[in-house]
């Protein structure tokens, strides 16, 4: 663990410590200040001084550092996103709040603004958060401009997964890690010589052909260096397992996903709830890109119906609203339904930038400019509520590939039929459509074996940052 980072954490308990304290003050004075601005608000109903008021804050405040440790807000290493933070800072407080209730309701006399507690809540969850954000701006900043806190990596393995992440920790040095040195393989006194030269923080071996008695010796060659060691799994090594006893012998079940009873259950009222709430919120966007459809081109429908293959191999049609010209559609409903399919068979063979069984077009000419708009912003995805509410889909999930992909899938890859598929998942905001098809597999069966309904929600939200990043084209 480096010591920057050590740093920043502790530093990170006195600056959430101010900052629940002067969310407290804050709101306080607030509440004295709002019966003048507004005849709607009643007096304050208690008589508790500033010094006092302030003196129960000091008191409490460690109430809820203690609820931030348990939640996990002050790991010491930690790459979550600003909205996963204020997600985490929000449930925290919220539990500190709930215990604050419980006090006041047991002992009126202790202290009686609901108004002060409620705004106190979220208060603190923006302080909180935005002190947090700019703490990490500040340690941001050292990393990359002055080198602080930066892992020195060797990265083992002879496959392109070792290039992609040599290339990635170059690219985005904000991501604190630098490769010192690549080897195809596990030579311990080869690692000794760039130790020696270069300095090593973390070992990651990138090449599952690496045998179990080679990663043994380098495991314990870290441990003797207090190095890091890490590695990327088998299959079977990454699968959900539960121990079992039968007739006395112990026996290992791989489970397949969560999704199974209960689960299906929950993740069901979830998408039914959300999705209904989502077509009310995004009614009069759509009703608007239907227009300004229909004024471009309107020769053919507003909705695109596209058949793609859903749970259990189940054909069903999702709605997309249309960003291609008409005569450019592949579908039967297209009268130059031949032409546009020859078209685009034309277009994958010259213009895909993708490797396996599914596609993606550079420079599209079939797209209409208020196509190329909504696509580019995934508006065009958003008559998809529907078929999340009608239950052929789910917010979450693997993306829905047409008849002609799904004809190309290795049989493991078939995986991803056995839940329902999603508007949106684990791939896409790792990644949204540069991610090749495999690194998208693997994404996908991860969500599959490790769903929750945090997952789902953590989920969501970064796919609502992710919706106005620009594509590549």
């Amino acid at each position: 663990m480096k010591r920057s980072e050590t740093l920043f954490s502790v530093v990170q308990v006195p600056v959430d410590y101010l900052m629940i304290v002067l969310a407290a003050v804050s709101v306080f004075h607030l509440r004295d200040l709002l019966p003048q601005i507004s005849d709607l608000l009643n007096p304050k109903v208690y008589s508790m001084t500033f010094k006092s008021f302030f003196g129960l804050s000091l008191f409490v405040t460690p109430l809820f550092l203690v609820v931030y440790a348990i939640e996990g807000l002050y790991a010491i290493r930690s790459a979550r996103s600003f909205w996963r933070e204020t997600l985490m800072v929000f449930r925290a407080t919220s539990l500190g709040i709930v215990v604050i209730i419980i006090a006041v309701f047991l002992e009126r006399d202790w202290f009686s603004s609901r108004f002060i507690i409620l705004a106190g809540w979220f208060a603190a969850t923006a302080y909180v958060s935005f002190a947090r954000f700019f703490l990490r701006k500040i340690q941001r900043y050292y990393l990359v401009t002055k080198g602080v806190g930066v892992y020195r990596v060797l990265l083992i393995g002879g496959n392109g997964r070792v290039r992609r992440f040599a290339k990635m920790f170059t690219k985005h040095p904000e991501l604190g890690y630098r490769a010192v040195d690549i080897m195809e393989s596990a030579s311990l006194h080869r690692i000794d010589s760039i130790r020696e030269e270069k300095g090593i923080d973390e070992i990651i071996v990138c090449d599952q052909s690496i045998t179990d008695d080679e990663q043994e010796k380098i495991l314990d060659y870290c441990q003797i260096h207090n190095i890091s060691f890490k590695y990327f799994p088998t299959t079977l090594q990454t699968s959900r397992f539960a121990l079992r006893i039968m007739n006395g012998e112990p026996l290992i079940e791989f489970l397949h996903t969560p999704l199974d009873g209960w689960g299906r259950v929950i993740k069901r009222i979830f998408d039914v709830v959300f999705s209904a709430l989502l077509i009310l919120v995004t009614s009069p966007l759509m009703a608007i890109v239907a227009v300004l459809i229909k004024l471009e081109d309107g020769s053919g429908p507003i909705v695109y119906k596209n058949e793609r293959i859903g749970e259990n191999g189940k054909k069903f049609l999702v709605y997309k609203f249309r960003y291609m010209k008409w005569k450019c559609c592949v579908t039967h409903d297209n009268p130059d339904f031949e032409e546009a399919l020859a078209f685009e068979k034309e277009l994958i063979a010259k213009r895909s930038v993708r490797k396996g069984p599914l596609y993606k077009i550079k420079d599209d000419p079939r797209k209409t400019k208020v196509g190329a708009f909504i696509e580019k912003y995934s508006i065009d995805e958003f008559p998809q509520f529907f078929n999340v509410f009608l239950g052929q889909m789910s917010l979450v999930g693997p993306r829905p590939h047409q008849k002609r992909e799904v004809e190309k899938y290795r049989e493991y890859h078939r995986r991803l039929l056995t839940i329902k598929p999603g508007i949106t998942g684990l791939a896409q905001v790792s990644g949204r459509s540069d991610l090749q098809f495999e690194d998208e597999y693997r994404l996908d069966v991860y969500y599959i074996e490790n769903w929750s309904l945090r997952l789902d929600i953590g989920i969501c939200f970064r796919t609502a940052g992710a919706l106005f990043a620009r594509r590549r084209n």
